[in-house]
């Protein structure tokens, strides 16, 4: 009823091609930690805190070996919906920093996470 595979598979367990590059694990979280960190750095500069971004900035500077861009603009957008962006997206950071043992960024993280809180207290809108 099926027909059988003639091909060998694309997925292989151990091995694979050695002209191929991997990253490992450790550097995958690394790059997923960058690009969450640098999500944040983009929300925290929008929202005016320069302190607080100038860590973050320190941060992915640590990770990527070369300072981020930084956003120079700011626009009047709603101040509640970028505390709640800012909240998961340190959230998310969090997570992978906890991950890959990194309590540097961790905490960073966390201490961003409370902070946001705090503004979205503030605002009456509820931190989750």
């Amino acid at each position: 009823m099926y027909e059988p595979i003639r091909t060998k598979s694309v997925h292989r367990m151990g091995g694979g091609r050695p002209d191929y590059p991997h990253r490992s694990r450790g550097e995958e979280l690394d790059i997923q930690l960058a690009g969450h960190l640098a999500a944040l750095l983009a929300v925290t500069d929008e929202l005016g805190l320069d302190e607080a971004a100038a860590e973050i900035a320190a941060q992915l500077t640590r990770l990527r070996g070369t300072p981020p861009v930084r956003r120079t603009d700011r626009t009047a957008a709603d101040s509640t919906a970028l505390h709640q962006r800012a909240h998961d997206l340190a959230a998310r950071a969090l997570l992978v920093a906890a991950s890959r043992a990194d309590t540097t960024a961790a905490i960073l993280a966390a201490e961003r996470m409370d902070a946001h809180s705090a503004a979205l207290r503030l605002a009456g809108a509820g931190a989750p």
